[in-house]
């Protein structure tokens, strides 16, 4: 829409005022959605790359290789509002127990960002282990807090029977799952894990966490597929 009113013209390479306009009017598209967002999706989108907020402040990460992951949709929907409130609920009713839950969730955010930052630009196998470790960690916590959903388990165990790493991403409550793929993980291993999760009604494409932000493209650079998707859109 900006580029279309020429707000913002075909660049080489977008200025950091583009991409902070870019973001606020994104901002505003999560903010129809879901009232009251952190702002981390559109950031996310906007800048690429991988980001860390705490408390409402935005950090980008001094850099993150890139990381070939299988998205999931349950296809369950979820309240985020709902959620949140669920678990503020929790805590206010079991401090005690609850706080020591969100502390160990941050350190694992810490961990994951170490090891992000410490890893090459093209990650070895030898470089997953902990990583996928930290992964199985943080979703068992988020089911302790109250944002599983038995869709989510039911993913987490079929990409395990496959060897594979699974958690929730977003709100939970159903929605998506991300499967961490190795770089040494068969194109026979994927499309065996994605033949399984479709088995339960889920949808799956492979993509990567750490790519490049906003990016426009032409019509001519896109392939049928797409063009007629945003045809019916």
């Amino acid at each position: 829409l900006l580029h279309t009113c020429w707000i913002i013209l075909l660049p080489c390479r977008w200025t950091e005022e583009e991409l902070t306009l870019i973001n606020s009017w994104a901002f505003q598209g999560e903010r129809v959605i879901h009232g009251n967002p952190s702002g981390v999706d559109n950031a996310v989108a906007t800048w690429g790359g991988a980001l860390r907020y705490q408390s409402g402040k935005i950090t980008p990460l001094k850099r993150v290789p890139m990381l070939r992951i299988l998205l999931t949709n349950t296809k369950v929907p979820r309240s985020t509002k709902v959620l949140v409130a669920d678990v503020k609920e929790k805590l206010l009713k079991f401090p005690a127990i609850m706080n020591p839950v969100l502390d160990s969730i941050d350190a694992i955010s810490q961990e994951c960002q170490s090891l992000l930052e410490a890893m090459p630009a093209n990650p070895s196998p030898e470089d997953y282990p902990v990583l996928e470790e930290l992964f199985d960690i943080n979703q068992h916590h988020l089911n302790v807090i109250g944002v599983g959903h038995p869709s989510l388990d039911r993913l987490c165990q079929v990409t395990a029977s496959h060897g594979l790493h699974s958690k929730l991403t977003g709100a939970g409550g159903g929605g998506c799952g991300i499967t961490l793929l190795r770089p040494d993980t068969s194109l026979l291993a994927v499309e065996a894990a994605k033949e399984d999760l479709c088995a339960c009604g889920f949808e799956c494409w492979e993509t990567n966490i750490g790519a490049p932000g906003v990016t426009l493209h032409s019509s001519s650079s896109l392939n049928t597929k797409v063009l007629h998707a945003l045809g019916e859109s």
